[in-house]
């Protein structure tokens, strides 16, 4: 596995990849956004550690134009805390979001959840398909009756994991840590919200994610 660690921090870079490769994994770094977006025209990445306020061109853009080409997980990391940020990242399509000061430890372990939900992901074929719904994994899309439904990344990523997970009842914390990667504040309400935008977005199939009472969902074929 291949982690692109981007920060203008040096002491940043190098306390991550102690740490990365310990874990075992194979470690490159950038020194700022432009930086990145050359490495990751010339070389493949499992995931990529961004830094959100860098010179040149900052995290958010930097993710931007990386996704134009390529689909990789990433994890952000900045000193700024406030939800409109992490919004902002989850909009855009990043996997989590980690506040400095940060523990080494925490990095790694977010990485590592990443990383083993993107793996679920890959155990589903190119295509799903459950009647009328589909999901093409390849392209990130989803069709209800041949039809393409908008969704954004979250919702996307709720829809695969419970998928991947059909028939299990999963928690709501569960749920939250597989798919958002953090914990805040009013998690439930955040679970329960993108459950709601999810079923109306899938229209006749929404009764297929099913309530456990008193725990979280499922999806049931």
């Amino acid at each position: 596995m291949k982690i692109l660690i981007v920060d203008d921090e040096e002491k940043i870079r190098k306390v991550i990849r102690e740490y990365a490769e310990f874990e075992g994994y194979e470690v490159n770094e950038a020194v700022d956004g432009l930086d990145a977006i050359d490495k990751c025209s010339n070389e493949t990445y499992d995931i990529i550690v961004m830094d959100v306020m860098m010179p040149k061109l900052d995290g958010f853009s930097t993710i931007k134009e990386i996704k134009k080409k390529k689909d990789i997980p990433v994890l952000m990391l900045s000193a700024r805390g406030e939800e409109y940020d992490k919004l902002f990242g989850f909009e855009i399509g990043i996997d989590d979001y980690v506040v400095k000061p940060f523990s080494p430890k925490e990095v790694m372990a977010r990485i590592n959840a990443i990383l083993n939900r993107v793996n679920k992901e890959e155990e589903i074929k190119e295509k799903y398909k459950y009647k009328g719904l589909e999901i093409d994994m390849l392209a990130r899309n989803v069709y209800v009756d041949s039809n393409k439904v908008e969704l954004t990344p979250k919702e996307y990523e709720l829809l695969v994991y419970l998928i991947v997970n059909k028939n299990i009842a999963l928690s709501r914390e569960k749920i939250l840590n597989e798919v958002w990667g953090y914990d805040f504040y009013g998690e439930d309400r955040t679970v329960d919200t993108h459950v709601k935008m999810l079923r109306n977005s899938i229209g006749k199939y929404r009764d297929n994610i099913i309530t456990v009472r008193g725990m979280g969902y499922k999806f049931e074929e």
